[in-house]
């Protein structure tokens, strides 16, 4: 089974490598830049050089696959262009004969077009997709934990120590690793028989802010407490990280989550169904924390 994987160079994706090498797989993964290769390479992966908007190269990184994990890219200058960049992989497969398409979502897809493009442009996604001819599996992650390791919420850990975050206290979210969705995937690109199926994936625990913070302080032993970073603040601090333009669509997401009477759900009560169908072993966030102490703690 030769697999491509989109998206491995950051955290969303990077554990399919290892997840798919552990089901016997022969990984590829994809990267725009040759200095990502020892990364790469050191995950067991055989690095390909390639942009998702060059239809032409798409093509011909996809001969010879079989099994293809898709990632739109989340931090793009122009968020609407993600369609486009996935139609390009998805076209390529279809010409190659891949037999099946792996699509984490990189979140929960909203029922209706938003008018925020880098969500709606999931559902042009999904509707392609579903009319490709390609098999296909979709995993829609809630929100990942590793959103917990940048700069706008370990600083706050350690300086004072509070876990911050730009939703509500009272918005009940559950947090899933990385790892976790990437097992998930592997699991997928495994079981043609689901194909045209969809699954909410979630962390065990449906968590409000200060559940977060009860579980930062098991994993980090000491009194942690949460702090709902105003979505503006939040902005400011990632425009530092991914640019500008993309912080602020990325702002607008959080600030909409806010401003809604009730809000989206963000975690899967029915999570065991899925476990039955793809059997991962998830991780608690107390015991998530605990694998990154480092990063919150001076």
């Amino acid at each position: 089974m030769k697999v491509l994987v989109f998206g491995a160079t950051g955290s969303q994706q990077f554990y399919v490598i290892g997840e798919a090498k552990n089901k016997g797989a022969e990984v590829y993964a994809v990267t725009s830049s040759e200095k990502n290769f020892s990364k790469l390479e050191g995950a067991g992966a055989i690095p390909v050089l390639g942009d998702m908007s060059d239809k032409a190269k798409m093509k011909e990184i996809t001969k010879g696959i079989d099994a293809v994990a898709l990632l739109i890219p989340v931090s793009l200058p122009n968020p609407a262009d993600g369609f486009q960049l996935a139609k390009n992989v998805i076209d390529a497969a279809k010409e190659n004969g891949v037999k099946m398409i792996v699509w984490n979502t990189s979140g929960f897809l909203a029922p209706q077009k938003l008018g925020i493009p880098m969500e709606d442009v999931k559902l042009d996604t999904k509707e392609y997709l579903k009319n490709c001819g390609v098999p296909y599996v979709i995993i829609e992650p809630s929100i990942y934990a590793e959103n917990l390791l940048a700069p706008y919420t370990t600083d706050y850990v350690k300086k004072e120590r509070k876990v911050a975050y730009p939703t509500p206290e009272n918005m009940p979210i559950g947090y899933i690793a990385s790892r976790d969705v990437s097992a998930f995937v592997a699991e997928a690109i495994y079981k043609p028989e689901l194909s045209g199926q969809s699954f909410l994936v979630s962390g065990p625990d449906d968590l409000k802010g200060n559940g977060l913070a009860e579980k930062f302080s098991i994993g980090l032993g000491e009194k942690i407490d949460f702090y709902a970073m105003p979505p503006q603040e939040f902005g400011d601090k990632l425009s530092i990280l991914v640019g500008e333009e993309s912080a602020r669509g990325v702002q607008g997401y959080y600030e909409m989550l806010a401003s809604l009477p009730v809000y989206p759900t963000k975690f899967n009560p029915n999570l065991q169904e899925v476990l039955e169908k793809l059997p991962v072993k998830m991780t608690p966030i107390e015991d998530w924390v605990k694998i990154h102490k480092d990063f919150f703690i001076n």
